[in-house]
This record gives C-alpha cells, structure tokens and sequence, in this order.
C-alpha cells in the first residue's frame, strides 16, 4: 500500500471541549476568568494562537496549582467525538489501496490527550504541549508548543519521518490555532479539511465538514483524494455497518457589508 500522513488538532477537532476549560472548571477557577485571561493575551499577540493555556500554566499564580495528575484527570473528563476508535483502524487498515498514518498535533498538553485517546492513538502518534516538572511536581518549564508554526515544525519532522511526499499530507483543524499549518499543507499541494465553520480556517481549508462523528472526515479524504463517488462513499459506509442518513453540501459565503450613501450621477 502507499502510505498517507494524516494528522489532526485535538481540542474541538476531535472532542466537542476545550482543555482549558475543563482544566479550569477541576482546579476551581470561572471558566470566565480562563477566557478573560485568554483574550487578553490574542490581543497583545502575546503567544500563539492556541498556546494560551500552556502560557498559562507556566506563568499565571492561578494555575500554579496544576500537577500532572490534574492534566490526566482532564483527558478523562474530555468529551470525544463519536467513532474515533473506528477511524483510527480504518485508516491503519487502508482505502482503496492507501494506507493512512494518523497523528495528533495539538497545543493541548500532552498529558490530557495522551489520556483521552488511550488505548486509541498510540503516545507516540501524539504531539501535545510538552511540560517539564520539578521534584514538588510543579511545572518548571514548556519545552514544545505546538501552536501556530509550532504545528509546522512538527508535521514536517513527521513527514520526513515516515518519507511521505508533501501531496501525501492530510491535515484536519477547527480553529485559528491551525491557520499556519494549513496554509503550509496548502502550498504544498497537500489536502486541509476544516470541521467548524470559524471564519479564518473554513476560508483556507478546501473542505469543511461538520460533523459530531470522528468519521465524518473520510468523507472528503474518499472523494477528493481516492476519487470515490457518492455511492461509493455511502457503500463503504455500509460496510462497516454505518449509514449516513443525511448530507447536505452547503457553499458558505463569509460577508462584511458596511454603511455608506449611494449617490447616483445623472
């Protein structure tokens, strides 16, 4: 089989959560506060997009508190979307002769993902926010971010891993956390889907799809990459014991219309 590197976000990409939240609520602080707090630092362009909490984490007294088992905790309270276990052996098994590698870029911690996927994606299919502890098992230091051109600089480790051309790259995000590493997958005449509608990253991805199903992302994958036609996909489906009862391709259109005065020459 030839071999594809199909890499995904986490947070809201493959959980309806965002850990910050979640961590926030279990050490008693107003989920209010964590976006307050998390605002303020994407209007000063302080750290990357998506990198907030690690930013926090490490320097914010409030979360001073958090240890590990906090973050393990997390990735048990993590909702997940439906059929990630079924995707993830899809993938490894193949389609229409091509097999899949499928990993997990996120600026979430490591920790809270490696959690919510076990015995699901192998740990080392999962690139989170790397966090150093001391010996009270406070965090000491954020050794890797992958947020923004952090994402970047992990897929590329990755496809030079595996020896994986650049239009052999699938990439699948949710938010502005992921605009840079599109954009690079892009460029490189590789394959983006987006599975929110947030204005930046449904204007960069060739294809957005929303789903509350993991599987919901082969869609595209058997369509636009295999080449498989509406039957075919719904036939796969079936094959698995699945249907899909209702899909719907809606064009979104994104506008800003301002005020102003018409005046008409005679």
């Amino acid at each position: 089989m030839s071999r594809y590197l199909l890499a995904s976000d986490f947070d809201q990409t493959l959980s309806f959560n965002d850990s910050g939240y979640v961590l926030s609520e279990l050490v008693g602080i107003p989920v209010s506060e964590f976006e307050r707090k998390a605002a303020g630092m994407a209007k000063l362009n302080l750290v990357q997009q998506g990198g907030e909490l690690a930013y926090l984490l490490r320097h914010d007294p409030e979360y001073r508190v958090v240890r590990r088992e906090h973050l393990v905790e997390v990735g048990k309270r993590i909702r997940l979307k439906q059929n990630i276990p079924l995707l993830t052996r899809i993938l490894e098994q193949g389609m229409e002769g091509q097999r899949f590698s499928f990993y997990v870029i996120s600026a979430a911690p490591e920790e809270v993902i490696q959690s919510a996927l076990e015995g699901i994606v192998p740990p080392d299919h999962i690139f989170g926010t790397l966090l150093e502890y001391d010996a009270s098992g406070e965090i000491r230091s954020v050794l890797r971010v992958p947020a923004g051109y952090g994402k970047v600089a992990v897929l590329d480790e990755l496809q030079e891993r595996l020896d994986v051309g650049s239009e052999r790259i699938v990439y699948v995000g949710d938010g502005s956390s992921d605009v840079h590493v599109m954009l690079h997958v892009n460029r490189r005449d590789g394959y983006t889907i987006a599975v929110s509608q947030a204005e930046h990253i449904a204007q960069i991805a060739q294809r957005t799809v929303l789903s509350d199903d993991a599987l919901s992302v082969l869609v595209p994958i058997l369509e636009d990459v295999l080449g498989m036609d509406a039957a075919g996909i719904r036939t796969f489906f079936e094959s698995y014991g699945l249907s899909i009862q209702e899909w719907d391709k809606v064009r979104t259109d994104w506008l800003t219309i301002r005020g102003g005065e018409l005046v008409l020459g005679s």
